[in-house]
């Protein structure tokens, strides 16, 4: 009987761990977002980690009315270099690489997705023949 009894609590004890392991370690998904960093600030009561949200513009043609859309990606940071990176780059399209976990953790965050690198920041000037950019004659000099 009490081998019975030490082999349902291994096992209960593996599918616990199993659980665990799936529900806050495992990378569920990975991918990227790109687009304008809205707000991102350091929050937290005892774990500080920073906390953000990129606005994604985008085109829809399946809405009749009105074809531009945009997307909010709420994230994660809990690297203190790639926060700073973040920060940098405020006010400039930004490409960040993510990893989804299917739990949270107090010290990774209050998002699922949990940002772990930059691919890439663009610059501050408009591109030309930017269509969403209205172009001005230049000002006449006196």
């Amino acid at each position: 009987m009490k081998k019975v009894i030490t082999i349902i609590c291994a096992v209960l004890l593996l599918v616990l761990g199993g659980f665990l392991f799936v529900k806050f370690w495992y990378v569920y998904s990975d991918g990227l977002n790109e687009g304008d960093i809205n707000y991102f600030q350091r929050e937290g009561y005892i774990f500080k980690t920073y906390e953000g949200k990129m606005i994604q513009s985008g085109y829809n043609s399946k809405n009749t009315q009105s074809g531009v859309q945009s997307n909010e990606f709420k994230f994660s940071v809990d690297d203190e270099r790639i926060a700073q990176q973040i920060n940098n780059a405020s006010g400039r399209q930004i490409k960040l690489h993510w990893k989804r976990y299917l739990g949270t953790l107090p010290w990774r965050g209050n998002s699922q997705y949990v940002v772990d690198s930059i691919w890439s920041v663009g610059s501050n000037q408009p591109q030309q023949n930017d269509p969403f950019e209205p172009t001005l004659p230049p000002m006449p000099m006196e």
